[in-house]
């Protein structure tokens, strides 16, 4: 498949992609750091999960070169894995274990519609201006976060929420947010990475020169074994039941969104297009998308995705599935650096989350808000996602004012069957 014939037939060489997969894994690697910074409040060990984010991002990146021969890295998702911490666990109260679960079954039924090739029909009930305002509500989520795990935004008694006080944390979170974007218009290459690890140094003398009595970050050992005490942790039995059903769907519906949104794009900017004009290999590569989610279930972690930084790598030159291979390749020496990654402190990462929602952002704009009975759902579900802390509550509020106004204006006729009974999911949600 790579071999030098291979490789020229595409137009590209082994250097060129062996860069590309470099560029590609700087690109995408803050999430060695933030998954498990955020899936760890769940209760789950920092290690355990730091492990299963590696493995999770090797086999579906590997795959995603060789078998859907496409140079798109596969990671634990941005959203996902804020969906599986504080609306799965901390909101619907679920244990860890059965959110594993729900999203091992989510997987499993990503892969069906993949297989079968249904998630065209599903996907084309999905009013877009609510996929937009869907992906918008999941990166102001992602912000809020951001900026609550930096006490730069605090709970206050008499506004709800307010500013937090400057202090020695808060300050460093500014500097490292204003370094990170720097980088980031500056195109340096792993600018979220470098900002992670800037701001993680500025952090060093909290608590030992300057601002508190205790030090926020404490390095104890560099090398560790993997921790692999996740790893078929899962509760498949409990989190197959109905009231699960909405969860499941959730996770299966934004990454679904997720993932398309990705490959189109990618596709469409690199000129990865089949004789049809349609996305490389589209079926292979959301199938490796599901086996992602469903790996990750099992291994301990939230649901794996096509990352969208893949771009770098692909502005790179990388054209072949070996961008993806090398990719995956330089995942695997992290497993061992599981004491010195989880000295990074939140403040190091909120940076990332923060920008993470400005990227996420970008639909808002192809919604047409001069047509109210369109702009109305999707203002709701964009901004109850993060005021409700829950996008399940999000994407219920959204489709059910959708329904509701087009049938109060005489639209009801533009209701397809299946967002009938994506509706019908959606007030069985509300009722359990």
């Amino acid at each position: 498949m790579f071999s030098a014939s291979g490789l020229k037939k595409q137009n590209t060489t082994l250097s060129t992609e062996i860069l590309a997969g470099l560029s590609s894994f700087l690109a995408t690697a803050y999430i060695i750091v933030v998954n498990p910074s955020i899936l760890s409040q769940t209760g789950m060990p920092f290690s355990a999960v730091l492990t299963a984010t590696i493995l999770v991002s090797f086999f579906s990146s590997l795959m995603m070169g060789l078998y859907a021969n496409n140079p798109i890295l596969v990671a634990p998702g941005m959203g996902l894995n804020a969906f599986f911490t504080f609306t799965a666990v901390m909101t619907d109260k679920l244990s860890w274990q059965v959110a594993l679960g729900t999203v091992f079954w989510s997987g499993v039924f990503f892969l069906l519609l993949s297989v079968f090739n249904l998630r065209s029909y599903i996907v084309k009930a999905i009013p877009k201006p609510l996929r937009y305002a869907i992906a918008s509500g999941i990166g102001l989520f992602i912000t809020l976060i951001g900026f609550a795990n930096a006490k730069f935004i605090v709970a206050n008694p008499a506004t709800m929420v307010g500013l937090g006080p400057l202090n020695a944390s808060t300050l460093t979170f500014i500097a490292g947010l204003l370094i990170t974007v720097i980088l980031l218009i500056k195109k340096v290459k792993g600018s979220i990475l470098i900002g992670i690890l800037l701001t993680s140094l500025l952090a060093w003398p909290i608590g030992r020169w300057w601002g508190g009595t205790a030090a926020i970050i404490t390095v104890t050992d560099i090398i560790a074994k993997p921790d692999f005490s996740l790893l078929f942790q899962l509760d498949i039995v409990n989190s197959l039941k109905w009231s699960l059903a909405p969860i499941i769907l959730a996770f299966v519906f934004t990454d679904m969104f997720d993932s398309l949104s990705t490959f189109v794009g990618l596709a469409e900017a690199a000129n990865l297009l089949d004789e049809n004009g349609e996305p490389r290999n589209i079926q292979k590569s959301l199938i490796v998308d599901a086996f992602s989610t469903t790996i990750a279930g099992l291994t301990g972690s939230s649901p794996g995705t096509a990352y969208i930084e893949s771009a770098v790598g692909i502005e790179q030159g990388g054209k072949t599935g070996l961008t993806a291979v090398v990719g995956a390749i330089l995942f695997l020496p992290f497993l061992f650096l599981s004491p010195l990654i989880s000295a990074v402190p939140a403040i190091a990462t909120a940076p990332a989350l923060v920008l993470v929602g400005v990227f996420m952002m970008k639909p808002v704009v192809k919604i047409n808000w001069d047509q109210l009975h369109e702009a109305f759902p999707a203002f709701l579900a964009m901004v109850l996602i993060p005021f409700t802390y829950s996008i399940t509550q999000g994407i219920i509020w959204g489709f059910l004012s959708w329904t509701a106004l087009h049938i109060a204006t005489g639209r009801a006729k533009e209701i397809s069957l299946a967002l009938w009974i994506i509706i019908f999911f959606a007030i069985l949600a509300l009722i359990f």
